[in-house]
């Protein structure tokens, strides 16, 4: 029988474990929540509704150590709302590997079975994994809760840890430059992002006479405050420009603190951008689709070329932390997403044998940013042979202040306008060389 919590999580539950539907709360008086609170050291007697899970009786058979014990864990207990069904119907595996039932065992073990937990596929390296007696409020939720129903905290945990950054070198993803650079036409991209001009908001939190409140009014704040306020500012929303008149842009979809369910995993941990940008189905012609459609497969098949459902080659990110260190975490967050990224250009152009075309390029871009500070890098393969390699190459960081305030907004608004219809271009060139009887069993996610 699986609990429902006072904090929201959602575990994973263990083969043999069977739910019906949630008992739903018995309507309380005051008078009668205010009895029950004070029968945390006495048993009711004579009320209609008895506790949920009443303590034993002082003249029972039960030792006065079990009796404290449960008084300790009362206040867990209570939290929890159990399931209707049947004593047959909650049979679990147990730790003993025997079938037992799950609401027995939690009054007599005081935890969930070790079964009914999942551990992430990939341990960050010099750190411990959970442990599976630990109660299920402090267990990391799992696969069972769709990403993008986790609380922010939740979803950013792994990455806080700095072994994060050795475990996406494990994977061959480096928070840092190649010895051997970008080449220099990606640098020539570079700086013509950042030098050319583009029109901004006129009326906006960033205007000049009101700049210096907007900075007092999220200093300090939390991401939620900031992503609210400025966010769009810094990294214009593609698809709001497209609304507004920018055709170009049609071609373009975006997510926002939505999970890459339809990517292929690079660690355990999925990414969930704070926002990201790609391209939509529409950017493809029919034959397009067609020729994608063995190494991509449906909707709800994962592939190397996909972040969510509605989202081909994805290549923009921007991550949002906020507090004393914290935008190393988004930093992290956004090579692992962008690695992802960089990885399906270069798996699509291996299928036609075109890999070397991307050596030391530049595929995609990530901004972090809090309430003062902002970072943009370029993300890029090296590749030898059959290996490859990803790094980032830092393009501009910079203090939220007034001569700076719009410079990651038109960097962003010239990679939609000048760098992206070339990239789509690109793509859709290697796209149309796939031959159409291409064998699903190439699509490389499978090795």
């Amino acid at each position: 029988m699986a609990p429902r919590q006072a904090k929201r999580n959602v575990q994973k539950r263990p083969r043999g474990i069977k739910t019906g539907r949630p008992q739903l709360p018995s309507r309380k008086s005051a008078r009668l929540e205010e009895i029950q609170r004070r029968q945390e050291r006495t048993v009711s007697k004579d009320r209609n509704t008895e506790p949920k899970h009443p303590l034993p009786s002082p003249t029972s058979k039960t030792p006065g150590k079990e009796i404290k014990d449960r008084k300790r864990k009362r206040s867990q207990e209570d939290e929890l709302t159990l399931p209707s069904n049947t004593i047959g119907e909650n049979a679990a595996v147990g730790d003993s590997g025997e079938e037992t039932n799950l609401l027995e065992y939690w009054r007599r073990e005081f935890r969930w079975p070790k079964e009914y937990f999942e551990l992430e596929s990939d341990v960050i390296p010099g750190s411990a994994a959970p442990s599976p007696t630990t109660t299920p409020s402090d267990q990391e939720l799992t696969e069972i809760t769709p990403s993008d129903q986790r609380p922010r905290q939740v979803r950013s945990t792994p990455y806080q840890h700095p072994g994060y950054e050795l475990l996406l070198e494990s994977k061959g993803t480096f928070m840092q430059e190649s010895d051997l650079d970008i080449s220099d036409t990606s640098k020539t991209v570079c700086r013509t992002l950042l030098e050319a001009e583009q029109i901004v908001p006129e009326d906006s939190l960033f205007r000049d006479d009101v700049f210096h409140k907007t900075r007092e009014m999220i200093r300090n704040r939390n991401e939620a405050k900031v992503i609210q306020d400025i966010a769009r500012l810094i990294v214009p929303s593609a698809q709001s420009l497209a609304i507004r008149g920018a055709k170009s842009l049609e071609t373009l979809t975006e997510s926002v603190n939505e999970g890459w369910n339809n990517s292929i995993s690079l660690t355990g941990t999925r990414p969930q951008p704070d926002y990201a940008v790609g391209f939509k189905r529409t950017a493809f012609t029919e034959d397009q689709l067609q020729r994608m459609q063995p190494v991509i497969g449906d909707f709800l098949d994962i592939s190397f070329f996909m972040g969510t459902m509605r989202m081909y080659f994805p290549f923009l990110t921007c991550e949002v932390e906020c507090g004393a260190g914290q935008l190393s975490v988004a930093d992290r967050q956004n090579a692992h997403s962008m690695t992802l990224a960089v990885r399906g250009v270069v798996e699509l152009f291996r299928l036609v044998k075109r890999e070397k075309e991307l050596h030391r390029e530049i595929l995609a871009f990530s901004i972090s940013h809090n309430d003062e500070m902002v970072k943009i890098y370029g993300h890029y393969p090296v590749i030898d042979g059959n290996k490859t390699t990803f790094y980032r190459h830092p393009i501009r960081e910079f203090v939220l202040e007034s001569k700076e305030k719009w410079t990651a907004y038109t960097f962003t608004r010239n990679v939609y306008d000048t760098w992206m219809p070339t990239h789509l271009k690109r793509i859709c060139s290697v796209i149309d060389e796939l031959p159409p009887d291409l064998n699903f069993e190439d699509r490389r996610g499978s090795s």
